[in-house]
């Protein structure tokens, strides 16, 4: 019997979007396997498969049906997306061309796997970066190193800066993507990436200050200030920025620390914060033979008041701080706390900090699939990053709301919305 896959949207949407999976032309009850698989840009192979029973009807909707065991179970329309993983071991899931899109193929199986077959039906769906409209810019001015994307109209557009990790070179993905919501976004490379250092052993905030000041003489971008995203060392930097620089509105911290880690950072001649160093003798070896270094930095003696803390009590504009409760880089959600502690010590307004349970370190757009452990780019080891798939996926769906909701409140709307 031959079935058919329909999707809801039909044709190509976006990667932070949701699509409705059906499968028709089932017998009533009929066990099936569904599977889902993609190839990266390095051609790495990721799969995931669960398995279902169509209703009396003889239809499959996953919106209705839950998976009785697989990659994933129960209700979960989105799971063969977040639940993909991949064939080569400690490989992240990364999209480096926003200008291409991923293409997912989804095969409907008969019976339940791992006895499944044949094949009952197909179908290829397309999920791209780039929204309709969303313009890509490359950006070489000065020193600054990037890509703005700029949304459809003649704007202006409030306007975002984005840090990834260290060590991460330039990715685009969730510039490209936030664009598609009305920001202008620059997604800003500070090492790893054409004439920037491989490896940085200082942060200056001057080059960080130079890409602010690109960001507010663009004529499509509205001023008085800027928005920062930044993920994990990406995020400390952004909170760095707001607490020296000028033009800073609000910021996002996914993951961060707000001490200073490893690196002296330098802003002018007169101000620096010294690194609070760490001791890779408390490096635990974990039960799965990954490493576990959540425990490798130096303790955080005097808490808010510890002299290598960035001095968020300057920072302009609020924070929000998104967390997860599993982050195994560091602890972030103690990090969190001690700024909010030492923000309030000062008379700043308390920040809001939003606190996922489950939930890593990596906290990426919505329905990217969890990365549980990677290499770590200065170990040149396999690190576990912490989180459960399932949590950790509700967790980025949410955080992604709550990231639009708040730099459209901090930063004003785009025209367009």
């Amino acid at each position: 019997m031959a079935a058919t896959v329909t999707l809801e949207p039909a044709g190509r949407c976006r990667w932070d979007e949701p699509v409705r999976i059906a499968v028709r032309g089932l017998a009533p009850g009929q066990p099936v396997t569904l599977r889902a698989s993609l190839r990266d840009e390095k051609g790495a192979l990721f799969r995931a498969h669960a398995r279902y029973c169509a209703d009396a009807a003889g239809l499959l909707d996953l919106e209705r049906a839950p998976a009785l065991g697989g990659s994933f179970a129960g209700l979960e329309p989105m799971g063969l997306f977040w639940a993909l993983e991949p064939e080569k071991p400690f490989w992240r899931f990364r999209k480096r061309d926003v200008q291409t899109p991923f293409a997912v193929e989804l095969e409907v199986l008969d019976g339940h796997e791992p006895e499944a077959q044949p094949l009952l039906g197909r179908a290829v769906h397309e999920r791209d970066f780039l929204a309709p409209g969303v313009r890509r810019e490359p950006v070489r001015a000065g020193r600054v190193r990037g890509t703005l994307f700029l949304p459809p109209g003649s704007g202006p557009f409030p306007g975002i800066v984005d840090i990834c990790g260290f060590g991460e070179g330039l990715l685009e993905y969730r510039a490209s993507l936030l664009a598609g919501h009305g920001f202008a976004t620059l997604a800003l490379a500070y090492c790893s990436f054409e004439d920037l250092p491989e490896i940085i052993d200082t942060i200056d905030l001057d080059y960080f200050e130079e890409a602010l000041c690109y960001m507010l003489q663009h004529t499509q971008i509205k001023g008085p200030g800027i928005g920062l995203l930044g993920i994990s060392l990406g995020a400390d930097i952004c909170l760095c920025m707001a607490s020296f620089l000028k033009n800073v509105s609000a910021t996002v911290s996914i993951n961060g620390s707000g001490f200073n880690g490893n690196r002296v950072i330098y802003y002018k001649e007169n101000s620096s914060i010294p690194p609070l160093g760490h001791d890779l003798r408390r490096m635990k070896v974990a039960f799965s033979g990954l490493l576990d270094i959540v425990d490798v930095r130096n303790d955080i003696i005097g808490g808010c008041e510890n002299p290598c803390m960035i001095p968020i009590e300057k920072a302009q504009g609020p924070i929000l701080f998104i967390v997860g409760q599993d982050d195994h880089n560091w602890r972030s959600e103690l990090y969190a706390q001690i700024a909010s502690e030492r923000l309030q010590a000062h008379g700043k307004e308390k920040p809001r900090i939003i606190s996922y349970p489950g939930t890593g370190h990596y906290i990426e757009p919505p329905y990217f699939p969890m990365c549980p452990a990677s290499l770590h780019k200065l170990l040149d080891k396999p690190v576990m990053w912490g989180g459960e798939p399932r949590a950790h996926s509700k967790a980025q769906v949410d955080a992604w709301k709550q990231i639009l909701t708040f730099f459209t409140k901090h930063l004003g709307p785009s025209p367009k919305l």
